[in-house]
């Protein structure tokens, strides 16, 4: 066991500084809600940008123990049409709307996401105050769907009973940090030089010398990573797409006892989960959607660690932060 699973962060409404990237789990049971858990879905908190991943039933009030404020959420993604990933969202919508809210949403989802939305605002005669921008996605390929100056978004394709993709969130690489200690013995560096300094370029002085950047600047801060593959079967194929992420969600449905079963329903067992996590020598892996059948889920977590050892279980309003869980 390294130090990765030494330093996981369990803690529920914890503040954190910007330049982060923070994961709550809001729900995590397959199909059917239960007195203690919820269907899938997820908060991602990256730089002060906040998403949410899948809105099971039940998301809004687990957004309200989470100590969330829904005016933060103006992106969503949607893994597919099933109702225990997208039944929660039009609730959320309708409470957007009796908040007050005026700024604009966007839904990543399958085709048919505007339709699903659309039809239920009009049958319920529903109104909304601020336009909703739905990004419908049709590729079999993994595709870049959102970007912005310190991150991207790419689909990754699934294998389930329908159309589903799960989602890749990487920072961009971050800005090389000054060493001041050497740049002030420097006088001919002045501030308005810095920003090239963060990007990497050398210094040149009025003499024409070269001062090399790597003098002058350190490293840039670990840029995140994080996976998010909800109901699938076993695919070996989004090993290269997820191949050396910080951290990896996977659906764990059933024990291995049950392959045939996980299979012929398009799920996955916890002992393929951590043969993915293994293969694509990812960092952390966490086990979510398990069947209701087991009460307790520790028995899939045993199974997952045969394979793959730095393994945990989805919780509750589970809190991860990325800067202690990777400890860079």
């Amino acid at each position: 066991m390294n130090n990765i699973s030494k330093v996981i962060v369990c803690k529920k409404h914890r503040k954190y500084n910007l330049n982060f990237m923070k994961l709550t789990i809001l729900g995590y049971n397959s199909a059917v809600p239960t007195v203690r858990t919820n269907p899938t879905s997820q908060l991602l908190e990256c730089n002060n940008q906040y998403f949410l991943i899948d809105c099971g039933e039940g998301t809004q009030v687990q957004l309200r123990k989470a100590k969330v404020k829904f005016t933060h959420i103006n992106t969503i993604f949607i893994s597919h049409l099933h109702g225990d990933h997208v039944f929660g969202l039009i609730g959320l919508i309708s409470s957007f709307h009796l908040l007050g809210r005026s700024e604009p949403l966007n839904i990543y989802g399958p085709k048919g996401i505007q339709k699903l939305i659309e039809t239920q605002l009009m049958l319920t005669e529903s109104i909304t105050h601020f336009n909703i921008n739905f990004f419908e996605l049709t590729s079999f390929k993994s595709e870049l769907i959102y970007e912005d100056n310190k991150l991207c978004v790419w689909t990754i394709p699934l294998n389930h009973r329908i159309y589903t993709n799960g989602f890749l969130f990487k920072e961009k690489i971050k800005p090389r940090r000054l060493n001041m200690d050497v740049i002030k013995f420097n006088p001919e560096i002045e501030v308005c030089d810095y920003h090239n300094l963060k990007l990497g370029k050398d210094f040149i002085t009025e003499s024409g010398d070269i001062i090399k950047n790597e003098y002058l600047t350190f490293p840039p801060k670990h840029s995140f990573s994080y996976a998010f593959c909800s109901d699938t079967k076993y695919s070996p194929n989004i090993i290269p797409i997820i191949k050396g992420m910080d951290v990896l969600y996977h659906e764990a449905t059933f024990l291995d006892d049950l392959r045939e079963l996980a299979s012929k329903t398009g799920h996955t067992t916890a002992y393929q989960a951590a043969e993915i996590a293994r293969m694509a020598n990812v960092k952390l892996l966490i086990l979510g959607h398990f069947s209701n059948r087991y009460t307790d889920t520790s028995v899939l977590k045993d199974e997952a660690d045969q394979v793959f050892p730095n393994t945990i279980l989805s919780e509750e309003l589970l809190t991860l932060d990325f800067n202690e869980l990777i400890n860079k």
